[in-house]
Protein backbone atom coordinates (compact mmCIF):
# COMPACT_ATOMS: atom_id res chain seq x y z
CA UNK A 1 0.00 0.00 0.00
CA UNK A 2 1.00 3.26 -1.19
CA UNK A 3 2.72 5.29 1.91
CA UNK A 4 0.35 8.69 2.01
CA UNK A 5 -2.78 6.08 1.10
CA UNK A 6 -1.73 3.96 4.55
CA UNK A 7 -1.20 7.29 6.56
CA UNK A 8 -4.44 8.31 5.42
CA UNK A 9 -6.68 5.19 6.19
CA UNK A 10 -4.92 4.72 9.54
CA UNK A 11 -6.04 9.00 10.20
CA UNK A 12 -9.41 7.91 9.56
CA UNK A 13 -9.17 4.91 11.43
CA UNK A 14 -9.05 6.90 14.78
CA UNK A 15 -12.60 8.81 14.82
CA UNK A 16 -13.93 5.27 13.38
CA UNK A 17 -12.15 3.08 15.68
CA UNK A 18 -13.68 5.56 18.99
CA UNK A 19 -17.02 5.84 17.36
CA UNK A 20 -17.64 2.55 17.62
CA UNK A 21 -15.68 1.74 20.98
CA UNK A 22 -17.76 4.61 22.50
CA UNK A 23 -20.84 3.04 21.13
CA UNK A 24 -20.08 -0.42 23.23
CA UNK A 25 -18.89 1.54 26.49
CA UNK A 26 -21.68 4.17 26.23
CA UNK A 27 -24.58 1.14 25.41
CA UNK A 28 -23.28 -1.04 28.59
CA UNK A 29 -23.25 2.16 31.06
CA UNK A 30 -27.14 3.22 29.49
CA UNK A 31 -28.25 -0.01 30.65
CA UNK A 32 -28.12 0.45 33.67
CA UNK A 33 -30.58 3.47 33.45
CA UNK A 34 -34.60 2.84 32.87
CA UNK A 35 -34.93 3.39 29.47
CA UNK A 36 -31.66 2.52 27.42
CA UNK A 37 -32.79 2.67 24.47
CA UNK A 38 -35.18 5.49 24.02
CA UNK A 39 -32.47 7.77 25.67
CA UNK A 40 -30.21 7.01 22.76
CA UNK A 41 -33.25 7.42 20.65
CA UNK A 42 -34.44 10.34 22.03
CA UNK A 43 -30.85 11.94 21.68
CA UNK A 44 -30.68 11.11 17.83
CA UNK A 45 -33.69 11.41 16.36
CA UNK A 46 -35.38 14.26 17.61
CA UNK A 47 -33.94 17.22 15.30
CA UNK A 48 -33.18 20.05 17.22
CA UNK A 49 -35.57 23.18 16.27
CA UNK A 50 -34.38 26.43 14.92
CA UNK A 51 -34.49 27.88 18.66
CA UNK A 52 -32.04 24.96 19.17
CA UNK A 53 -30.35 25.13 16.36
CA UNK A 54 -29.21 28.59 17.19
CA UNK A 55 -28.18 27.12 20.99
CA UNK A 56 -25.77 24.48 19.04
CA UNK A 57 -24.17 26.77 17.23
CA UNK A 58 -23.37 29.25 19.75
CA UNK A 59 -21.93 26.61 21.94
CA UNK A 60 -19.88 25.32 18.78
CA UNK A 61 -18.34 28.83 18.47
CA UNK A 62 -17.49 29.51 21.63
CA UNK A 63 -16.26 25.62 21.89
CA UNK A 64 -14.27 26.38 18.87
CA UNK A 65 -12.35 29.20 19.99
CA UNK A 66 -11.79 27.13 23.24
CA UNK A 67 -10.24 24.03 21.10
CA UNK A 68 -8.22 26.18 19.38
CA UNK A 69 -6.49 27.96 22.57
CA UNK A 70 -5.51 24.34 23.47
CA UNK A 71 -4.59 22.77 20.14
CA UNK A 72 -1.94 25.78 20.06
CA UNK A 73 -0.28 24.44 22.84
CA UNK A 74 -0.38 20.88 21.79
CA UNK A 75 1.05 21.18 18.38
CA UNK A 76 4.04 22.20 20.35
CA UNK A 77 3.45 20.02 23.27
CA UNK A 78 2.17 22.54 25.64
CA UNK A 79 -0.68 21.46 27.71
CA UNK A 80 -1.89 25.02 28.70
CA UNK A 81 -4.85 24.22 31.39
CA UNK A 82 -5.33 28.03 31.84
CA UNK A 83 -7.31 29.11 29.01
CA UNK A 84 -9.77 29.37 31.75
CA UNK A 85 -8.53 31.70 33.63
CA UNK A 86 -7.00 33.09 30.59
CA UNK A 87 -10.29 33.66 28.93
CA UNK A 88 -11.75 35.10 32.49
CA UNK A 89 -8.88 37.79 32.51
CA UNK A 90 -9.84 38.68 28.67
CA UNK A 91 -13.55 39.33 28.84
CA UNK A 92 -12.80 41.55 32.19
CA UNK A 93 -10.42 43.36 29.92
CA UNK A 94 -13.17 43.37 26.88
CA UNK A 95 -15.94 44.56 29.08
CA UNK A 96 -13.99 47.12 30.71
CA UNK A 97 -12.32 48.88 27.49
CA UNK A 98 -15.96 48.32 25.48
CA UNK A 99 -17.51 49.66 28.77
CA UNK A 100 -15.54 52.64 28.87
CA UNK A 101 -16.47 53.75 25.05
CA UNK A 102 -12.92 56.00 24.04
CA UNK A 103 -13.78 55.12 20.77
CA UNK A 104 -16.76 55.39 18.65
CA UNK A 105 -18.89 52.09 17.21
CA UNK A 106 -16.93 49.26 15.97
CA UNK A 107 -13.52 50.93 16.44
CA UNK A 108 -14.79 50.60 20.19
CA UNK A 109 -15.30 46.99 19.48
CA UNK A 110 -11.62 46.27 17.55
CA UNK A 111 -10.01 47.79 20.35
CA UNK A 112 -11.54 46.11 23.30
CA UNK A 113 -11.33 42.64 21.03
CA UNK A 114 -7.25 43.71 20.88
CA UNK A 115 -7.13 44.47 23.91
CA UNK A 116 -9.00 41.03 25.04
CA UNK A 117 -6.41 39.00 22.74
CA UNK A 118 -3.25 41.22 24.58
CA UNK A 119 -4.69 40.43 28.38
CA UNK A 120 -4.94 36.72 27.59
CA UNK A 121 -1.52 36.25 25.67
CA UNK A 122 0.06 37.97 28.46
CA UNK A 123 -1.56 36.21 31.05
CA UNK A 124 -0.36 32.87 29.15
CA UNK A 125 3.05 34.29 28.95
CA UNK A 126 3.28 33.67 32.69
CA UNK A 127 3.20 29.94 32.61
CA UNK A 128 5.47 30.38 29.44
CA UNK A 129 8.56 32.21 31.52
CA UNK A 130 8.20 29.60 34.17
CA UNK A 131 8.23 27.01 31.94
CA UNK A 132 11.27 28.23 29.59
CA UNK A 133 13.52 29.66 32.21
CA UNK A 134 12.15 28.20 35.22
CA UNK A 135 11.49 24.98 34.24
CA UNK A 136 8.05 25.11 36.08
CA UNK A 137 5.60 22.55 34.60
CA UNK A 138 3.21 24.59 32.59
CA UNK A 139 0.10 22.16 33.90
CA UNK A 140 1.10 23.09 37.57
CA UNK A 141 1.21 27.16 36.69
CA UNK A 142 -1.69 27.26 34.50
CA UNK A 143 -4.36 25.45 37.16
CA UNK A 144 -2.63 27.48 40.12
CA UNK A 145 -3.03 31.28 37.33
CA UNK A 146 -6.67 29.71 36.94
CA UNK A 147 -7.56 30.19 40.56
CA UNK A 148 -5.99 33.35 40.76
CA UNK A 149 -7.61 34.46 37.96
CA UNK A 150 -11.28 33.72 39.29
CA UNK A 151 -10.12 35.78 41.88
CA UNK A 152 -9.08 38.60 40.41
CA UNK A 153 -11.59 38.84 38.18
CA UNK A 154 -14.00 38.81 41.11
CA UNK A 155 -12.03 41.11 42.90
CA UNK A 156 -12.25 44.28 39.71
CA UNK A 157 -15.57 43.26 38.93
CA UNK A 158 -16.72 44.38 42.57
CA UNK A 159 -14.75 47.78 42.29
CA UNK A 160 -15.75 48.76 38.67
CA UNK A 161 -19.56 47.59 39.68
CA UNK A 162 -19.29 50.18 42.68
CA UNK A 163 -17.75 52.57 40.44
CA UNK A 164 -20.53 52.39 37.68
CA UNK A 165 -23.01 52.14 40.32
CA UNK A 166 -22.08 54.53 43.16
CA UNK A 167 -24.25 53.34 45.99
CA UNK A 168 -25.62 49.87 44.20
CA UNK A 169 -23.52 47.33 44.54
CA UNK A 170 -26.27 44.49 44.42
CA UNK A 171 -25.39 45.25 40.80
CA UNK A 172 -21.68 42.83 40.36
CA UNK A 173 -20.65 43.45 36.69
CA UNK A 174 -18.66 46.33 34.68
CA UNK A 175 -20.73 48.64 32.60
CA UNK A 176 -22.63 48.11 29.46
CA UNK A 177 -21.10 48.31 26.37
CA UNK A 178 -22.69 51.10 24.13
CA UNK A 179 -25.05 49.64 21.74
CA UNK A 180 -23.00 50.63 18.95
CA UNK A 181 -20.48 48.44 19.96
CA UNK A 182 -22.89 45.57 20.17
CA UNK A 183 -21.40 43.22 17.39
CA UNK A 184 -24.95 42.28 15.94
CA UNK A 185 -26.52 38.57 15.54
CA UNK A 186 -27.22 36.81 12.51
CA UNK A 187 -30.83 35.48 12.04
CA UNK A 188 -31.56 32.15 10.90
CA UNK A 189 -35.38 31.85 11.26
CA UNK A 190 -38.36 33.77 12.53
CA UNK A 191 -38.08 35.78 16.18
CA UNK A 192 -34.96 36.31 18.28
CA UNK A 193 -34.69 32.82 19.37
CA UNK A 194 -33.61 31.84 16.20
CA UNK A 195 -30.66 34.19 16.06
CA UNK A 196 -27.02 33.35 16.37
CA UNK A 197 -23.57 35.52 17.31
CA UNK A 198 -22.05 37.20 14.88
CA UNK A 199 -18.60 36.48 16.40
CA UNK A 200 -19.19 33.51 15.05
CA UNK A 201 -17.56 35.24 11.52
CA UNK A 202 -14.65 36.03 13.82
CA UNK A 203 -13.95 32.28 14.95
CA UNK A 204 -14.26 31.00 11.32
CA UNK A 205 -11.67 33.66 10.35
CA UNK A 206 -9.47 32.83 13.59
CA UNK A 207 -9.41 29.05 12.88
CA UNK A 208 -8.15 30.01 9.53
CA UNK A 209 -5.47 31.91 10.71
CA UNK A 210 -4.80 29.07 12.97
CA UNK A 211 -4.42 27.02 10.09
CA UNK A 212 -2.24 29.40 7.81
CA UNK A 213 0.03 29.75 10.78
CA UNK A 214 0.53 26.75 11.66
CA UNK A 215 1.17 24.79 7.91
CA UNK A 216 2.04 27.39 6.14
CA UNK A 217 4.69 30.22 8.06
CA UNK A 218 7.99 29.42 9.09
CA UNK A 219 7.15 29.86 12.70
CA UNK A 220 4.34 27.00 12.40
CA UNK A 221 6.98 24.77 11.21
CA UNK A 222 9.24 25.76 13.95
CA UNK A 223 6.28 24.95 16.51
CA UNK A 224 5.70 21.92 15.20
CA UNK A 225 9.07 20.63 14.81
CA UNK A 226 10.11 21.98 18.56
CA UNK A 227 6.94 19.95 19.88
CA UNK A 228 7.78 17.14 17.83
CA UNK A 229 11.80 16.43 19.29
CA UNK A 230 13.36 19.16 21.00
CA UNK A 231 16.77 17.70 20.59
CA UNK A 232 16.29 18.06 17.08
CA UNK A 233 14.55 21.76 17.36
CA UNK A 234 18.19 22.69 19.48
CA UNK A 235 20.30 21.10 16.80
CA UNK A 236 18.62 23.13 13.82
CA UNK A 237 19.33 26.54 15.60
CA UNK A 238 16.01 27.42 16.93
CA UNK A 239 15.69 29.42 20.21
CA UNK A 240 13.50 26.85 22.60
CA UNK A 241 13.03 29.27 25.11
CA UNK A 242 11.46 32.24 23.20
CA UNK A 243 9.36 29.47 21.07
CA UNK A 244 7.70 28.00 24.51
CA UNK A 245 6.76 31.86 25.45
CA UNK A 246 5.29 32.80 22.19
CA UNK A 247 3.96 29.56 21.92
CA UNK A 248 2.08 30.04 25.17
CA UNK A 249 1.15 33.86 24.96
CA UNK A 250 -0.54 32.55 21.13
CA UNK A 251 -2.59 30.31 23.04
CA UNK A 252 -3.39 32.60 25.43
CA UNK A 253 -4.38 35.12 22.75
CA UNK A 254 -6.63 33.08 20.93
CA UNK A 255 -7.87 31.93 24.64
CA UNK A 256 -8.70 35.78 25.36
CA UNK A 257 -12.00 35.22 22.21
CA UNK A 258 -13.93 32.30 24.45
CA UNK A 259 -15.70 34.83 26.38
CA UNK A 260 -16.53 37.81 23.54
CA UNK A 261 -19.31 36.18 22.06
CA UNK A 262 -21.08 36.88 25.33
CA UNK A 263 -19.58 40.21 25.56
CA UNK A 264 -20.84 41.74 22.49
CA UNK A 265 -23.73 39.34 21.22
CA UNK A 266 -25.71 38.86 24.63
CA UNK A 267 -24.50 40.11 27.87
CA UNK A 268 -23.33 43.04 27.04
CA UNK A 269 -20.62 43.89 30.19
CA UNK A 270 -18.99 41.50 32.27
CA UNK A 271 -20.12 39.73 35.96
CA UNK A 272 -20.73 37.75 38.47
CA UNK A 273 -22.91 35.14 35.99
CA UNK A 274 -20.84 35.20 33.61
CA UNK A 275 -20.34 31.61 32.41
CA UNK A 276 -17.52 29.13 33.31
CA UNK A 277 -15.87 25.94 32.65
CA UNK A 278 -15.39 27.06 28.93
CA UNK A 279 -11.96 26.47 28.83
CA UNK A 280 -11.66 22.77 30.25
CA UNK A 281 -14.43 22.02 27.12
CA UNK A 282 -11.50 23.26 24.97
CA UNK A 283 -9.42 20.58 26.29
CA UNK A 284 -11.75 17.57 25.40
CA UNK A 285 -12.65 19.58 22.00
CA UNK A 286 -9.31 19.85 20.85
CA UNK A 287 -8.44 16.13 21.71
CA UNK A 288 -11.65 14.96 19.95
CA UNK A 289 -10.29 17.49 17.05
CA UNK A 290 -6.94 16.10 16.76
CA UNK A 291 -5.98 19.96 16.57
CA UNK A 292 -7.06 20.03 13.44
CA UNK A 293 -9.04 22.99 12.42
CA UNK A 294 -11.75 20.87 11.25
CA UNK A 295 -11.43 18.34 13.33
CA UNK A 296 -12.08 20.94 16.43
CA UNK A 297 -14.78 21.94 14.87
CA UNK A 298 -16.33 18.91 14.58
CA UNK A 299 -15.70 17.79 17.99
CA UNK A 300 -16.91 21.41 19.14
CA UNK A 301 -20.46 20.51 17.37
CA UNK A 302 -20.09 17.32 18.69
CA UNK A 303 -20.18 18.36 22.37
CA UNK A 304 -22.85 21.30 21.64
CA UNK A 305 -25.10 18.82 20.52
CA UNK A 306 -25.10 16.67 23.20
CA UNK A 307 -25.18 19.86 25.31
CA UNK A 308 -28.89 20.79 23.87
CA UNK A 309 -29.84 17.62 24.08
CA UNK A 310 -29.34 16.35 27.64
CA UNK A 311 -33.00 18.88 28.17
CA UNK A 312 -34.29 16.65 26.32
CA UNK A 313 -33.32 13.42 27.30
CA UNK A 314 -34.36 14.78 31.20
CA UNK A 315 -37.95 16.12 29.89
CA UNK A 316 -38.59 13.09 27.29
CA UNK A 317 -37.35 10.28 27.70
CA UNK A 318 -37.16 10.37 31.93
CA UNK A 319 -33.54 10.10 31.80
CA UNK A 320 -30.47 12.10 33.66
CA UNK A 321 -29.06 14.55 31.83
CA UNK A 322 -25.59 13.30 33.49
CA UNK A 323 -25.85 10.50 31.03
CA UNK A 324 -25.05 13.33 28.43
CA UNK A 325 -21.53 14.03 30.79
CA UNK A 326 -21.11 10.26 30.44
CA UNK A 327 -21.01 10.10 26.78
CA UNK A 328 -18.85 12.99 26.07
CA UNK A 329 -16.41 11.80 29.01
CA UNK A 330 -16.37 8.11 26.78
CA UNK A 331 -16.10 10.08 23.77
CA UNK A 332 -12.50 11.31 24.52
CA UNK A 333 -11.45 8.29 26.85
CA UNK A 334 -12.55 6.28 23.52
CA UNK A 335 -10.62 9.08 21.21
CA UNK A 336 -7.10 9.18 23.61
CA UNK A 337 -7.60 5.41 23.13
CA UNK A 338 -7.83 4.71 19.44
CA UNK A 339 -5.15 7.12 19.11
CA UNK A 340 -2.61 5.24 21.04
CA UNK A 341 -3.77 1.95 19.12
CA UNK A 342 -3.56 2.94 15.91
CA UNK A 343 0.04 4.96 16.39
CA UNK A 344 1.58 1.60 17.75
CA UNK A 345 -0.27 -0.28 14.85
CA UNK A 346 1.62 2.60 11.92
CA UNK A 347 4.81 2.06 13.75
CA UNK A 348 4.47 -1.79 13.89
CA UNK A 349 3.52 -1.21 9.96
CA UNK A 350 6.71 1.55 9.40
CA UNK A 351 9.45 -1.33 10.77
CA UNK A 352 8.09 -4.01 8.60
CA UNK A 353 8.19 -1.84 5.84
CA UNK A 354 11.95 -0.57 7.01
CA UNK A 355 12.94 -4.40 7.62
CA UNK A 356 11.84 -5.31 3.60
CA UNK A 357 13.68 -2.11 2.81
CA UNK A 358 16.92 -3.29 4.12
CA UNK A 359 16.77 -7.16 3.03
CA UNK A 360 16.06 -5.53 -0.50
CA UNK A 361 19.42 -3.66 -0.40
CA UNK A 362 21.13 -6.17 1.22
CA UNK A 363 20.00 -9.74 0.68
CA UNK A 364 23.42 -11.57 2.29
CA UNK A 365 22.46 -9.98 5.35
CA UNK A 366 19.47 -11.47 7.98
CA UNK A 367 16.43 -10.23 8.14
CA UNK A 368 15.78 -7.25 10.40
CA UNK A 369 13.59 -7.26 13.02
CA UNK A 370 12.73 -3.27 14.26
CA UNK A 371 14.22 -0.63 12.57
CA UNK A 372 18.00 -1.18 13.71
CA UNK A 373 20.36 -0.03 11.09
CA UNK A 374 17.98 2.97 10.59
CA UNK A 375 17.83 6.55 11.09
CA UNK A 376 14.81 7.82 12.11
CA UNK A 377 13.75 11.11 11.20
CA UNK A 378 10.64 12.43 12.40
CA UNK A 379 7.96 14.73 10.81
CA UNK A 380 4.98 16.47 10.89
CA UNK A 381 1.94 15.87 8.59
CA UNK A 382 -0.08 18.42 7.84
CA UNK A 383 -3.04 17.11 9.73
CA UNK A 384 -1.36 17.59 12.92
CA UNK A 385 -0.81 13.82 13.06
CA UNK A 386 2.81 13.26 13.53
CA UNK A 387 4.46 10.74 11.44
CA UNK A 388 8.10 9.11 11.24
CA UNK A 389 9.78 7.92 8.37
CA UNK A 390 12.56 6.01 8.52
CA UNK A 391 15.57 6.26 6.23
CA UNK A 392 17.97 3.05 6.08
CA UNK A 393 21.52 3.34 6.47
CA UNK A 394 23.16 0.82 4.99
CA UNK A 395 26.79 -0.15 5.45
CA UNK A 396 27.93 0.61 1.77
CA UNK A 397 26.35 3.89 2.41
CA UNK A 398 28.43 4.62 5.21
CA UNK A 399 31.65 3.49 3.52
CA UNK A 400 31.00 5.77 0.70
CA UNK A 401 30.86 8.38 3.06
CA UNK A 402 33.81 7.37 4.78
CA UNK A 403 36.14 6.62 0.83
CA UNK A 404 35.56 10.67 0.61
CA UNK A 405 38.51 12.86 0.96
CA UNK A 406 37.50 14.90 3.84
CA UNK A 407 36.74 18.52 2.83
CA UNK A 408 37.90 22.10 4.69
CA UNK A 409 34.88 23.71 6.71
CA UNK A 410 33.52 26.76 4.74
Amino acid sequence: MNIRLQRAVLALSVPVLALVLSVLVISLVLFLADDPIGAVWQVLRTAPAERNWANIIDKTTIYYLSGIAVAIGFRMNLFNIGVEGQFLVAALMAAFVAGEAWLPGYLNTGVAIIAAMVAGGLYAGIAGVLRAYRGVSEVISTIMLNAVAVGLTAFITRELAKSATQSNVSVVQTKLIPEESWIPNISIGDGPASEIYGFVVIAVVAGFVYWFMINRTRFGFDLRATGQSLTAAVASGINVKRMTVVAMMISGAFAGLVGLPYIFGEYHSYGSTFPAGLGFTGIAVALIGRNHPIGVALGALLFAFLDEQSNKLQIDAGVSPEIVKIMQGTILLMVVISSEVVRRYGLRLEQQHVARVLAQRDPASPPAEGVEGAERVKGVDGDGTHAATTLPATPGAVRDADDQPEEAPL
